[in-house]
């Protein structure tokens, strides 16, 4: 079912060469970015009628307003199972506890005798958080965006999640009472590219945001991309990874078990098990069929997904070269089933998450480990990180100093702006001092005059 890669042999080759053979998903965010430019233009010039309309012609429901009455946010949360509501709010809690714990307190640094450099961390004014709602319903993703952005302390945030038929055009309830269990009272719904463009323009019912977060299909990734620079955005996710570094001492039931776990979101998610065992390859191989046949999403997710060019199992001489492989692919989930399983992960280099040991599946970090699930796809990991509190700050550097310290460092600052031909920044300098200062701070013959 499942293809083969095999690396053993010869030496790995480096960098680009060697991500050139590992098994990667056809997501081309540059060929929608087209399609979803008139649909963004439509927002900008057509607000809220434009939302109503794509609705429609999406989603397959007639809207009369776009924003979600507060009623239907309570009235969700009055309805959801029980055992469902206690479950979202274990979630918030680990996660709330992870994510305070990455508060930025201001830190001043003092550089010299009357000159300071303070970095103090503020939050963004408004975000826009994305949950998607196609083929499955994510109230899990409400909370990873919200915890964070919340915990940063974001003054302003709304959230847009596609409106469903068989819910009289809103949201889906889990969604919504996830909404109300956060506090998040301004919900929209809206799905799709559109929704993106809501946040970025703004429109009669939706103030604009300056930040946008959330996973979501190849449309919305093409509008983030369209949009950067003018909003801030937390990444152009792509289809969900999983890679599974593991040695013969790995049980065959658990590695199977998580690669169809991912292979359950989509039809072009991947997943990659990468192991020096041939015997727990042909196992995992074995354990996928019965496994896959117990579950739902068979032939329209998990056979294309495991089927695809994205996912293969990767054979390697040992760890080492195992090691070398998935910092290559830069998975956005990286399990590490291998023998003393923590030393190995603290060699991984690139990775969105890395979840450690039998007893660390990636499903615990979907839902309740307490970590964010919104990480980097596509081998962004290699340089990006997830999203945490600091997606949601801004540090900015406050300058302070004296004259007598503006004076002592004068003849550098004057000499560097020559070096550069930018001879008004050095004139800013001269300006706050007169000749005679210059020459009792030393620093005039420096400056050759």
């Amino acid at each position: 079912m499942i293809s083969r890669i095999d690396l053993r042999g010869d030496a790995l080759p480096e960098g680009t060469a060697l991500r050139d053979l590992l098994p990667r998903a056809d997501f081309d965010v540059s060929a929608a970015l087209e399609k979803v430019r008139p649909i963004c233009e439509a927002v900008h010039h057509r607000g809220d009628a434009a939302l109503i309309d794509y609705a429609e012609k999406f989603d397959g429901v007639r809207l009369e307003a776009v924003r979600v009455p507060a009623q239907a946010l309570t009235d969700a949360l009055e309805r959801l199972d029980p055992a469902v509501r206690a479950a979202l709010e274990e979630s918030i809690r680990r996660a709330r506890l992870v994510h305070r714990a990455q508060r930025r307190t201001p830190h001043t640094t003092q550089v010299v005798q009357g000159g300071s450099v303070t970095e103090k961390w503020v939050p963004v004014d408004r975000v826009g958080l994305y949950a998607p709602g196609g083929r499955s319903v994510y109230p899990s993703s409400v909370i990873m965006n919200a915890v964070p952005a919340q915990e940063a302390g974001v003054p302003s945030m709304a959230l847009a999640s596609p409106p469903q038929s068989e819910f009289d055009g809103l949201p889906h309830p889990t969604i919504l009472a996830a909404c109300a269990l956060l506090g998040i009272d301004e919900v929209y719904a809206v799905g799709g590219a559109q929704a993106v463009a809501m946040f970025a323009y703004g429109t009669e019912s939706c103030a604009p945001a300056t930040m946008v977060t959330g996973p979501g299909n190849i449309w919305v990734a093409a509008a983030k991309r369209y949009f950067t620079g003018r909003i801030g955005i937390d990444t152009e996710a792509g289809p969900t990874e999983i890679a599974v570094l593991a040695d013969e001492t790995a049980d065959p039931v658990h590695v199977a078990a998580d690669l169809i776990s991912q292979a359950e979101h989509d039809p072009l998610a991947a997943a990659v098990l990468v192991t020096d065992s041939p015997a727990l390859a042909d196992a995992v191989e074995k354990e996928l069929e019965p496994q896959i046949a117990a579950t739902k999403h068979v032939d329209d997710r998990i056979v294309p997904a495991l089927t695809g060019r994205q996912s293969a199992i990767v054979l390697v001489d040992g760890v080492d070269e195992g090691l070398r492989v998935v910092d290559a692919y830069g998975a956005e989930h990286l399990e590490i089933q291998t023998a003393d399983a923590a030393a190995v992960a603290d060699r991984v280099r690139n990775a969105g998450a890395i979840f450690v040991g039998p007893w660390a599946p990636v499903s615990l970090g979907d839902y309740a480990a307490g970590s964010n699930h919104v990480l980097p796809t596509g081998g962004c990991a290699c340089h990006s990180s997830g999203l945490s509190v600091q997606s949601f700050l801004r540090g900015i550097h406050i300058v302070d100093y004296t004259r007598d310290a503006l004076a002592d460092v004068a003849h550098h600052v004057v000499t560097l702006a020559e070096a550069e031909d930018l001879p008004a920044h050095g004139a800013a300098v001269k300006a706050r001092f007169a000749e005679d200062e210059r020459a009792a701070y030393g620093w005039k013959a420096a400056e050759g005059e």
